[in-house]
Order: C-alpha cells, then sequence, then structure tokens
C-alpha cells in the first residue's frame, strides 16, 4: 500500500474578501512541488464565496470539473447556453473538452455559499462539451456513487474515475477498488475516519493506491468523498 496524507491545516489558502479558498493541490499563486496532483485528481478546492459575489466568466478546456455545495446555492452559466442553480445535495460536472467559458456565483443575496471545485484530468482530449447535474439522497451508512463513467444512476465522466459521497453513523466500511491501477483519495467533509492506519478529521484527506480495497472505520457521525482515480503511471 502506498499513502499520502494532507492535513487540513497544510492546505494552501487564498482570500480574496469575497472568496474564502483552500487549495489541496497546488493551484493559483499557491504551489507546492509535492502537491501537484494524486494521479488524474489535479483539484480539490474548498471554497467559500461571499453572498451574491463570484467567478466571472473564464475559459476551461480538456478538463473535467465537478462542483458539489456543501450548503448554499450556486449559480452557472456557460457558453453552451446553461444557465442552472446548483443546489445543497445536488453534484455537478462540466466536460470542458475542446473549450468553453463558464461563471459561477452565489445565488443569495444574504447567504455564504460554500462548495468543493474538483478537477480531473479527461481520459480524452478535445471532446465537445458537454455539462449535467444531479440530486443525489444520502442514506445513513451507505456509499453513493455520484460520478462515474459506467453507471446510469451517476453522472458520466471522461475518465476513468468514481466519485462517492457516504454518510455513516459508526462501524466500519470496506471501499472496493474498480480498477487495480487506481488510488482513491479520502476527503473528510465532516466527522473522522480512519484508514490507511490514520486517523482523519474535519477537512483532512489520505490518498491511497497499489491497494485492491480499504478498510474504513467511523467512531461519529461521518460525512466524506471518495474520488478514485487512475495513478497516471
Amino acid at each position: 500500500m502506498k499513502k499520502i496524507v494532507h492535513r487540513a491545516d497544510t492546505r494552501g489558502a487564498a482570500n480574496f474578501g469575497w472568496l474564502d479558498s483552500k487549495h489541496t493541490f497546488s493551484f493559483g499563486r499557491y504551489f507546492h512541488p509535492e502537491r501537484v496532483q494524486f494521479g488524474a485528481l489535479r483539484v480539490l478546492n474548498d471554497d467559500i464565496v461571499q453572498p451574491s459575489k463570484g467567478f466571472g466568466t473564464h475559459p476551461h478546456d480538456n478538463m473535467e470539473i465537478v462542483s458539489i455545495p456543501l450548503f448554499g446555492t450556486l449559480a452557472h452559466k456557460d457558453s453552451t447556453g446553461n444557465e442552472k442553480t446548483i443546489e445543497t445535495g445536488e453534484v455537478q460536472i462540466m466536460s470542458a473538452g475542446k473549450g468553453l467559458t463558464h461563471s459561477e456565483y452565489n445565488f443569495s443575496d444574504n447567504e455564504l455559499v460554500n462548495f468543493l471545485q474538483i478537477w480531473v484530468l479527461p481520459k480524452e482530449l478535445n471532446i465537445e462539451p458537454r455539462y449535467d447535474q444531479k440530486h443525489f439522497e444520502l442514506g445513513e451508512n451507505q456509499l453513493i456513487n455520484v460520478v462515474a463513467p459506467d453507471n446510469e444512476n451517476a453522472l458520466w465522466i471522461n475518465q476513468d474515475a468514481w466519485f462517492s459521497l457516504g454518510t455513516f453513523q459508526d462501524g466500519d466500511f470496506t471501499y472496493q477498488m474498480h480498477d487495480s491501477g487506481n488510488g482513491v483519495y479520502l476527503f473528510v467533509i465532516d466527522g473522522a475516519i480512519q484508514a490507511g492506519g490514520e486517523t482523519l478529521n474535519k477537512r483532512d484527506a489520505i490518498g491511497i493506491s497499489d491497494v485492491s480495497s480499504v478498510d474504513l472505520r467511523f467512531t461519529e457521525q461521518t460525512k466524506f468523498l471518495a474520488i478514485e482515480v487512475p495513478m497516471l503511471r
């Protein structure tokens, strides 16, 4: 087993007044040579946006971009004609493909929005841009697959990658890898997880590879995100 641990207080940070962002991997003005990516997982930003503020229109290409609101509502608009709101409980994915522009704003004029913005390197380059979003009900002591290349109940991604959200009260759970060449990155949204010989608390994370499964233990109410990606050897 190979593992890498990223503690919440070691993340990069940027605060522009309207945006308070924590960067798990190198992003913007934050660069760490040992924290550029985990396999195909390139960006995991934990963003808090002030009311009625957000990211103005900007371009992307050849990246799979997943947004997960933790609280609040995002407003999304892109150059392919999509104009949507993404609420807590929903997951959004955008294949930037051969290129598009988009903007993201806090939809509320009086409440903060907190969302995870995640970038995954694509499997196929220069595809037609693609957008989708879906609401998911998270049951107690269940891991729900929300993004996948092969699950009609999840959002499709242009990569051999699987995103899953789980809410667990206590007990044990074993995460099974979909592919032997993949690794899984476990990000604790709230609560605590024991995995890979480590205890992970709120906003801590661990990347584990060279295994067929990962045993998890929960001792309190916990919500977490599992991102399984190719390790790009």
